[in-house]
């Protein structure tokens, strides 16, 4: 039954609910939380909220107005979506305004809750939509600003934004401003909408990065989104609408359903795929007590992966290149040591939470255990100095892959920074490939020189990886492959993990975003297939990009495989798959 009212029967209500359970197929729907208003100690909610969200498809969730942050985790943990609903007015303290004389009905206590919660949905990437105050509440906690009254800091001549009219009553319409906008989308192209209006706040300034996807005839702000996050929000009420038979309106809801859908569709995938991170510079950025259980201003850390859905990183022991004369590669050799030597100790700082991976084996028992995994690498083969016997040091320790440079020639080979000084490998750096594939260690060839790469291919009995590393035919740069470069690693059966610099993915770094990292996994699996490319976020080494900035919003590239029609088992060979393949080759444990 929906929504129907049966007789007071307890026999029928319990038939009911038997032969539902008895014929429920194994689909789940979304979970949607509704935030709460808070009236005379009572959390409630108008009943077309909840109306509009099951007629949509999902299945609402109130969640109580309180700030108690455990309970409100537990609950959003366990959450496909947010709304945030509407209701009274905000504090001004929170826009850092002071109050205009004569206004009230602020609620410091919800609104508390609200950013809470909107918090904690941005920590999980919960999509998320706002109505009317929850629109507001979106704009301040992304930074924007507020008009506390229309009429009085607005314009005197602003339409009336409270009507008197039934509250499913359109009294005005709104025109859509920005195209392509998700809004527009949804509306099918159409210019004007006809909404209706209960509020006297409004949005002053647009947060930073959201785009503003409708106004109102007086220019008052009526929606906005985030180009790249699951993030939107309207100024008007379409649940009051929506649960009237507004077709319209009822399409906000649809489309907040399905992407929630998505949303849990990727937590699933997660909890059943290897996830793996190739490439973070965390322990560059490690202070004297880092803890990584703790958020420690890192974009990767226990809490974050937790959240993510993120099952391992390899945590780079980072050195830029220096002087290479015998103290200077001794010196080289004990800060890489050291390096490792901290990332070591996480294990014995959380012994329930992490583990040191070693190979694929330890990566899937530490999943099973419900641990996070550290696989160690170090960047740049300088660390190596001239004795190779320091390659069979590292392996005790527990690396997986050396990157060969970093920007600037060493004695192993030519970086894809400065002058050619080997034309390639150098006769030692052709040793250090052959004695990594004998110990089972990863060639990393992310910033050599071409030369340098081809070499590699040359000399190298088994498959490379580039950790972090983009496509050169979307973005001109000396770190990224070329065409023919991916084509030639992935017929050698290695693959390139796709990196989340700004300046690898788009000419314009500052603008570089999450969609752009999309588009070059898109171009290698065009180019080469599904079983060549992966991901390698350089965070904490200055990887980071609108829309993916650290180790919670990684999920954000698994709904956008999805989205792009990548099947699952894809999805798994791009999350994991592809670099432990190699891995699995480069050790021994499978042959190619």
């Amino acid at each position: 039954m929906r929504n129907a009212v049966l007789s007071a029967d307890l026999g029928r209500i319990y038939e009911e609910v038997d032969d539902f359970v008895s014929a429920r197929t194994t689909c789940r729907l979304p979970v949607i939380g509704i935030s709460a208003n808070r009236k005379e100690g009572l959390s409630c909610i108008s009943e077309p909220y909840y109306q509009s969200v099951t007629l949509a498809g999902g299945a609402p969730v109130l969640i109580p107005v309180t700030t108690d942050i455990n309970a409100l985790d537990a609950v959003v943990r366990r959450l496909d979506g947010l709304i945030l609903s509407g209701g009274g007015d905000i504090e001004p303290g929170f826009f850092a305004e002071t109050p205009i004389p004569g206004l009230d009905g602020v609620d410091v206590f919800r609104d508390t809750c609200d950013f809470i919660l909107l918090r904690l949905a941005y920590l999980y990437q919960l999509p998320v939509m706002g109505i009317c105050r929850g629109h507001q509440v979106l704009n301040v906690a992304f930074g924007g600003t507020l008009y506390q009254d229309i009429h009085s800091q607005f314009s005197p001549e602003a339409l009336k934004h409270s009507q008197d009219e039934p509250r499913d009553r359109a009294v005005h319409t709104v025109t859509l401003t920005a195209r392509p906008s998700n809004l527009s989308r949804i509306m099918k192209g159409k210019d004007t909408l006809h909404v209706n209006s209960l509020h006297h706040q409004a949005v002053k300034d647009a947060a930073p990065e959201f785009i503003t996807t409708a106004v109102a005839p007086d220019g008052v702000n009526e929606a906005l989104e985030h180009p790249e996050y699951r993030i939107f929000s309207v100024q008007w009420h379409p649940e009051q609408m929506a649960a009237k038979g507004n077709e319209e309106m009822s399409d906000l809801f649809r489309f907040h359903v399905l992407r929630a859908e998505r949303f849990a569709d990727a937590k699933r995938l997660h909890g059943q795929i290897l996830t793996i991170d190739s490439h973070v510079d965390t322990p560059d950025v490690f202070p004297d007590a880092f803890d990584l259980g703790k958020q420690s201003g890192c974009k990767v850390n226990l809490p974050l992966m937790e959240a993510g859905h993120l099952d391992a990183a390899f945590m780079a022991a980072y050195l830029p290149q220096g002087k290479r004369d015998d103290s200077s590669l001794r010196a080289a050799t004990r800060y890489a040591e050291e390096r490792l030597a901290r990332i070591i100790a996480q294990e014995r700082l959380h012994p329930l939470r992490v583990g040191i991976a070693r190979s694929t084996a330890d990566l899937k028992r530490l999943k099973q255990e419900g641990r996070k995994a550290l696989f160690m690498g170090i960047e740049n083969g300088y660390a190596v100095g001239k004795d190779i016997g320091n390659l069979k040091k590292f392996k005790d320790t527990g690396v997986s892959y050396i990157t060969l440079c970093h920007n600037g020639n060493n004695d192993i080979c030519d970086s894809a920074t400065g002058q050619s000084e080997w034309g390639g490998l150098s006769p030692f750096g052709k040793d250090v490939v052959a004695e990594m594939n004998r110990l089972g260690i990863m060639i990393d060839i992310s910033h050599a020189a071409e030369s340098t790469f081809d070499d590699v291919l040359a000399h190298s009995r088994f498959p490379v990886i580039a950790s972090h590393s983009s496509a050169r035919a979307l973005t001109d740069h000396p770190r990224n492959l070329s065409d023919d470069r991916i084509k030639a690693l992935a017929a050698h059966g290695g693959v390139i993990q796709i990196c989340l610099y700004g300046g690898f993915l788009n000419v314009d770094a500052g603008k570089a975003s999450l969609s752009d990292a999309i588009r070059h996994i898109l171009h290698v699996v065009d180019l080469v297939g599904a079983d060549y490319v992966g991901i390698g976020s350089d965070f904490d080494g200055d990887g980071e990009v609108v829309g993916c900035r650290a180790a919670n919003e990684l999920i954000q590239i698994t709904m956008r495989l999805m989205d792009a029609g990548f099947a699952d088992a894809q999805i798994a060979k791009i999350w994991g798959g592809n670099l432990m393949r190699v891995m699995d080759v480069v050790q021994g444990i499978k042959k190619l």
